[in-house]
């Protein structure tokens, strides 16, 4: 009963009215900041807007607005304290900002059901990766970053940009552990590719969503505000505890993930 109630107003209050601004703007700064530090807290952002009235395809849609301004302020952030190479990122960048546009556009044809298990098997072998070498994850291999940006590695920026373009939940974790194992950075290191590869794609699997109206504007705009202020703590708590740190918390969140996607497929 007190869910549907909570179902209720939040369907039918004025997004412009205090209670629904603060809910709108802490979910956000929320989502900024484990987005930030990890990754998939829009499903957060998902649960929210759906319980607000939204089908689920305006509801990713319209939290791309949010996702645009966070990462954009933490790219900003994490480029003035010298962790991310713009030149070097946008080796990554570019090849997810094009899978992104296929992804976005092609959302419907995907076989979610399929594709949620096949990468809930991907992120368990991941989580065990990042404690059977932790010292990979957290010092990187210096030796591949003077590797050459061959074709396969392309290809596998390509894949992850075209999951981010269908749903942006889980795909800062996916960019993460790409960049870590096929170019060689550490977890802060990536961590900062995750925020300007985001930046990039998103304008464009926003624009795509736009122009099939799916996104509401004036709910993504006020989520934006706490996405930003989440996105500013997060870059400084991030730089501050260093790699072990976001170690934990990716680990943390893909535990979380993987549980909730078995649980909507069994």
């Amino acid at each position: 009963m007190m869910f549907e109630n909570i179902t209720l107003y939040l369907q039918n209050a004025d997004i412009f009215s205090l209670p629904m601004l603060a809910i709108l703007i802490v979910t956000g700064f929320v989502t900024g900041f484990v987005n930030t530090v990890a990754g998939s807290a829009t499903a957060i952002t998902y649960m929210l807007f759906m319980a607000m009235g939204m089908p689920i395809s305006v509801a990713n849609a319209t939290s791309r607005v949010g996702v645009l301004f966070q990462f954009t302020a933490s790219s900003i952030m994490f480029k003035r304290k010298g962790f991310l190479d713009f030149r070097e990122a946008s080796k990554i960048g570019i090849p997810v900002m094009f899978g992104s546009i296929f992804g976005a556009e092609f959302a419907a044809l995907i076989n979610q059901h399929i594709f949620e298990i096949v990468l809930a098997i991907f992120l368990i072998v991941m989580i065990f990766f990042m404690f059977y070498d932790a010292k990979m994850f957290i010092s990187g291999q210096p030796d591949k970053k003077h590797e050459r940006f061959t074709m396969i590695k392309w290809i596998v920026f390509f894949i992850t940009g075209f999951y981010g373009g269908f749903t942006h939940i889980g795909v800062g974790i996916l960019i993460i552990f790409a960049s870590v194992m096929f170019v060689g950075m550490n977890i802060v290191e990536a961590n900062a590719v995750k925020q300007f590869a985001v930046m990039l794609y998103t304008p464009f699997a926003l624009l795509i969503f736009a122009i099939h109206g799916q996104v509401n504007w004036e709910t993504g705009l006020i989520y934006s505000v706490g996405n930003v202020l989440g996105a500013i703590v997060g870059t400084k708590t991030t730089i501050r505890f260093g790699g072990n740190f976001i170690r934990w918390c990716v680990a943390v969140i893909i535990v979380i993930f993987i549980g909730q996607l078995i649980f909507k497929n069994i």
